[in-house]
């Protein structure tokens, strides 16, 4: 199933690329986060739980940020277990200039197995747009609390 999402942050290409790496913000921002730790360079394990109809339960993942383009890209690999089933996705991530800010664009392949695929892809798009568009909401939130403290 491929996924596109863009959102459009109120902060300049460079301060999004930075804070966008930021481990603290990460785990703010991501929706029903219980854990986030980085266990290798790059390679972060998190547990989150998610209750968005139908998808409802804990996840264990494990985050991968690659191919590293500063200040414009990179990839994501991620993959997810819960009760509902499992999920493998590659995300590339860029991000560039536009007026009054930068926009973030995520181009996503994904797999899912177990009651994910019974979905159907339609429903399932619909709640990854709205989990990520929750991720860049607050990640933005976090990045401006974080910018005023520094």
């Amino acid at each position: 199933m491929k996924i596109e999402y863009r959102y459009t942050f109120d902060l300049p290409q460079n301060i999004v690329w930075r804070y966008i790496q930021d481990q603290q913000i990460l785990r703010s921002a991501l929706p029903g986060c219980q854990s986030f730790e980085e266990s290798s360079d790059g390679v972060y394990l998190a547990e989150m739980g998610l209750n968005a109809v139908p998808i409802k339960g804990l996840f264990t993942t494990e985050v991968q940020q690659t191919n590293q383009i500063p200040p414009s890209s990179y990839r994501l690999t991620i993959k997810g277990k819960g009760k509902p089933g499992e999920f493998n996705a590659i995300a590339d991530m860029y991000i560039e200039e536009v007026k009054n800010g930068s926009q973030v664009t995520c181009d996503a392949d994904v797999e899912v197995t177990g009651i994910f695929a019974s979905v159907g892809q339609r429903v399932l798009g619909g709640v990854a747009k709205v989990i990520l568009g929750q991720f860049f909401k607050t990640a933005e939130k976090e990045m401006k609390k974080e910018m005023n403290t520094v």
